[in-house]
C-alpha cells in the first residue's frame, strides 16, 4: 500500500473529486443491501400466504428505483475517480517529458530510447491504475464488505455471520503471499518490455540499413527471442496473477458451505426465517466482489509500485548541468575566450580528450575547425554548449564565465547545425520555424534562401507547406542539411555553429552558402568544423587538432604556406576534383 502514500500529494490536490466519487460508491454499497432484504422479507410473505399485488408493486417498484439510483450513482464515480486518475497519467507524462529535455546527451547515452517510451506509457498506465482502479478496489471492497457484514450481523442472525467470516483471514494472507511474488515477477518483466521496445526502435530506425545487408531474418530472429522473452516473464506474472481468483473462489466457496450448513441448523431450530436464509446467502455471494477486489487491489498496487519505483528512479537522476542561484538571465554577446588546459570525459579513465586548447574569437569572426576523427573538434564544441561543466581551465563569452549565465539563456545564443540533422514530422515551414514559431513565411523564405534550399522547396508540390515524413526520409541528404541551417539562420543567433553542416552539399553550392553568411553575418560570430577545407578559406582563424591539442593554427593561406597537415590534405582534396574526397 506505500504506492498510495507516494501519490498522496495527488489524492490531495484532486481531493474534491475522489470525496465525491467515494462518496457515491458508499451510497451505492449501501444501497446495495437493501434489494436482499426486500427479496428475503418477499419471500417470508409468500410462505405466510400473505402476498398481495399491491405488497408486490412496493417490492418491484423499490427494486426499480434502487437500480436507477445506483445506476446514477455509477455515473458518477465513474466520472470523478477515473476522470481523476487520467489526470494524474497526464500531469506524470509531462513531468517525465520536461525532465527528459532538462537532460543532457550523456544522459540519453546511459539510457535507451525504447526504455524511456515504456516508462511513458506500459509503467504510467500503471501508475494510473492505482489511482483508478485501485481506489475503486480498495474502497469499493471496504464500503461493500462493512456493509453486508453489518447487515449480516444486526439485521440477519450475528451467529451465522461469525461462522461465514471464518475462512475471511485466509484470504488476506494468500493476497500478501502472492502479492509479493507479483511485485519481483512484474518488476522483471517490465524490464523486458523495455528491452523489446527498444529493439523495435532501433529496428524501425534501422531498417534501411538492415534491408542494404539483408538482414531482414537475422533481425526478425533477434526480435523473435526478445518477443518470447517478454511472452515467458509475462507468463510468470500471469500465473501469480491467476492464482488470485481460485484462492477467491474457494473462500467465497467455503465461506457459502458454511452459511448454508449453519443456517439450515437455524431454520430448523426456528432461529431464522426461510427469507433470512435467503437473505443471508444474497449476501455472501455479494461478499464476492469486496473479496475479489481485494485480490485485484493487491495485484494493482504492486504493478503500479513496481512502475512508480521506475519512474522515480528516472526522475531522481539529476541533470548534468545546474544553474547556479544568481544566474545571470542575458544571452551572452561579444567575444568569446576559450582556455581548456584539460578536459576528460566523465568515466573515463585515462587520457585527456583536449589538452591547452586556447582561442579567442572576436564577435563578427569565423572560426574553423578541423582534424582527424576524434581530435576533439566535436569536444570543443560540446565545452562551448555546456554539455559539460567540469574541465580545466575556463570559457569566457562576453567576458562573462559561461557557468555565471543562466543555462537556457546562455544557449540561445547559439544556432547549431550538425552534420545529420533532426527534422520533425510536419511542414517544411513549421520545421525551419521550429526555434522561433512567430516567424512569418517571408521570414521563413529568407532564411531558406541564404541556405539556398528555397528553389528546392519551391519546386514542391505543396512548397512549404510540404509535409516531411519522418526524420525527413522524403528529402535528399543536402536538402536535409540545409532545412536545418535554414532552421539555425532565421534564429540570427549570436554564434551560428556548423559541425559538418554542409557535407552533403556539392561545392558550388557550399560557396553560395557561405557567401551568403558572410554577407548576413558579418556582426555575428561562426564556428565551422569541416572535412572539406574549401569552406575555411574566409575563415579569420583556423584550428588544426590532433588527439585533442592544437598542432597547427592561423589563417588558410599562413596554413597552406607551412606545408604541415593541413596543407598535404588540402592539396590532396584539390587533387579529388572538387573537394568531395572526405578525408579526416
Amino acid at each position: 500500500m506505500s504506492i498510495l502514500k507516494h501519490l498522496q500529494w495527488f489524492f490531495k490536490q484532486e481531493r474534491k473529486s475522489y470525496f465525491i466519487g467515494l462518496m457515491a460508491l458508499l451510497l451505492i454499497s449501501i444501497l446495495s443491501i437493501i434489494p436482499p432484504r426486500i427479496l428475503g422479507w418477499m419471500i417470508d410473505v409468500m410462505t405466510q400466504e400473505q402476498l398481495t399485488p399491491q405488497l408486490l408493486s412496493l417490492g418491484i417498484g423499490t427494486f426499480l428505483l434502487i437500480a436507477l439510483m445506483m445506476y446514477g450513482l455509477r455515473y458518477v464515480w465513474r466520472i470523478f475517480i477515473f476522470g481523476s486518475s487520467f489526470s494524474l497519467e497526464n500531469q506524470m507524462r509531462e513531468t517525465i517529458f520536461k525532465h527528459l529535455t532538462r537532460m543532457s546527451s550523456s544522459f540519453y547515452q546511459r539510457r535507451r530510447s525504447g526504455e524511456l517510451m515504456a516508462l511513458a506509457t506500459n509503467d504510467l498506465k500503471a501508475i494510473q491504475n492505482v489511482a483508478g482502479r485501485g481506489i475503486l478496489q480498495l474502497f469499493d471492497s471496504v464500503f461493500s464488505g462493512v456493509a453486508v457484514l453489518l447487515a449480516m450481523f444486526f439485521t440477519v442472525h450475528w451467529k451465522l455471520t461469525l461462522i461465514a467470516i471464518i475462512p475471511m483471514p485466509f484470504l488476506i494472507i494468500a493476497s500478501q503471499a502472492l502479492s509479493k511474488q507479483l511485485h519481483k515477477t512484474f518488476h522483471v518483466a517490465q524490464e523486458s518490455f523495455s528491452d523489446m521496445n527498444n529493439r523495435v526502435l532501433e529496428n524501425i530506425n534501422g531498417i534501411k540499413v538492415t534491408k542494404t545487408f539483408g538482414q531482414e531474418q537475422n533481425e526478425i530472429n533477434r526480435f523473435k527471442d526478445l518477443a518470447d522473452d517478454v511472452y515467458q516473464k509475462n507468463l510468470a506474472v500471469t500465473r501469480y496473477d491467476a492464482l488470485f481468483d481460485p484462492v477467491i473462489i474457494m473462500i467465497s466457496t467455503l465461506s457459502i458451505f458454511l452459511s448454508l450448513i449453519a443456517g439450515s441448523y437455524f431454520v430448523i431450530n426456528k432461529e431464522m426465517s426461510t427469507g433470512d436464509l435467503v437473505t443471508f446467502i444474497n449476501y455472501i455471494y455479494q461478499l464476492n466482489w469486496p473479496m475479489m477486489a481485494i485480490g485485484f487491489m493487491y495485484n494493482t498496487m504492486n504493478r503500479g509500485l513496481v512502475s512508480y519505483e521506475r519512474i522515480t528512479d528516472l526522475l531522481s537522476v539529476k541533470a548534468d548541468i545546474q544553474n547556479q542561484d544568481d544566474s545571470l538571465k542575458q544571452i551572452p554577446s561579444g567575444d568569446i575566450d576559450f582556455k581548456i588546459d584539460s578536459f576528460v570525459y566523465p568515466n573515463q579513465e585515462e587520457g585527456n580528450n583536449l589538452t591547452d586548447v586556447h582561442f579567442q574569437l572576436r564577435a563578427g569572426q569565423t572560426l574553423g575547425i578541423v582534424g582527424k576523427t576524434g581530435s576533439g573538434k566535436s569536444t570543443i564544441i560540446k565545452l562551448l554548449l555546456r554539455e559539460f561543466d567540469e574541465y580545466q581551465g575556463q570559457i569566457q563569452f562576453g567576458e562573462v564565465v559561461a557557468q555565471d549565465y543562466n543555462l537556457y539563456d546562455y544557449r540561445d545564443a547559439f544556432g547549431y547545425v550538425p552534420q545529420d540533422p533532426f527534422l520533425f514530422s510536419m511542414s517544411i515551414a513549421d520545421n525551419i520555424r521550429f526555434g522561433n514559431p512567430t516567424a512569418s513565411l517571408n521570414d521563413v523564405r529568407q532564411a531558406a534562401k541564404i541556405a539556398d534550399v528555397d528553389e528546392d522547396i519551391m519546386g514542391f508540390e505543396f512548397q512549404y507547406e510540404t509535409i516531411i515524413g519522418e526524420r525527413g526520409v522524403s528529402l535528399s541528404g543536402g536538402q536535409k542539411q540545409r532545412i536545418a541551417m535554414a532552421r539555425a539562420i532565421l534564429l540570427n543567433p549570436e554564434c551560428l555553429i556548423l559541425d559538418d553542416a554542409l557535407s552533403a552539399v556539392d561545392a558550388k553550392t557550399e560557396e553560395i552558402i557561405l557567401h551568403n553568411l558572410r554577407d548576413v553575418r558579418d556582426d555575428k560570430t561562426t564556428i565551422i568544423i569541416a572535412h572539406r577545407f574549401s569552406a575555411l578559406k574566409h575563415a579569420h582563424h583556423i584550428l588544426v587538432l590532433e588527439h585533442g591539442e592544437i598542432i597547427e593554427q592561423g589563417v588558410h593561406q599562413q596554413l597552406l604556406s607551412h606545408n604541415g597537415w593541413y596543407g598535404q590534405i588540402y592539396n590532396l582534396q584539390q587533387l579529388s576534383q572538387g573537394g568531395d574526397n572526405h578525408y579526416e
